[in-house]
């Protein structure tokens, strides 16, 4: 049940997007609110998989994470949705994403982090087919 409602979580954020000026967003930094997670958090620059990730504070825990490469391309929009709470109902409804263009969709556990320290599901919606390795180095 939960691996449904996550993979439907996913389809429904790739669907349901909102509209903003992605020009703005696609090199780093991004203007405010949004604020490099490693400043304010103790995680590292870089984050295998994930890449160099701002996030507008007021979002949290859901995000969305804005994900750059090493040279400072916007490549994903990462949601981090805990478990307990999307068991409990919670919606995360209209969610912005970094890019509209999606190439693909992983979904996957984590049990918790500085930031989002209860268990959650990673949506990591990738921008482009090159996405995924520049992310992961």
């Amino acid at each position: 049940m939960k691996t449904l409602l996550i993979g439907l979580l996913g389809m429904s954020l790739a669907a349901g997007v909102l509209a903003h000026d992605e020009g703005k967003l696609a090199q780093m930094p991004p203007e405010g609110p949004y604020v490099q997670v490693n400043d304010v958090l103790p995680l590292p620059a870089f984050l295998p998989g994930l890449g160099i990730l701002f996030v507008d504070p007021d979002t949290l825990p859901a995000g969305p994470f804005l994900s750059y490469d090493r040279d400072g391309k916007l490549s994903a929009t990462v949601y981090m949705t805990p478990l307990e709470e999307l068991k409990n109902g919670v919606a995360y409804d209209d969610l912005a994403v970094g890019s509209h263009e999606v190439t693909a969709v992983d979904i996957y556990y984590n049990a918790g982090h500085p930031g989002v320290e209860s268990p959650h599901a990673h949506v990591v919606l990738f921008h482009d087919k090159g996405a995924k390795d520049r992310l992961a180095k």
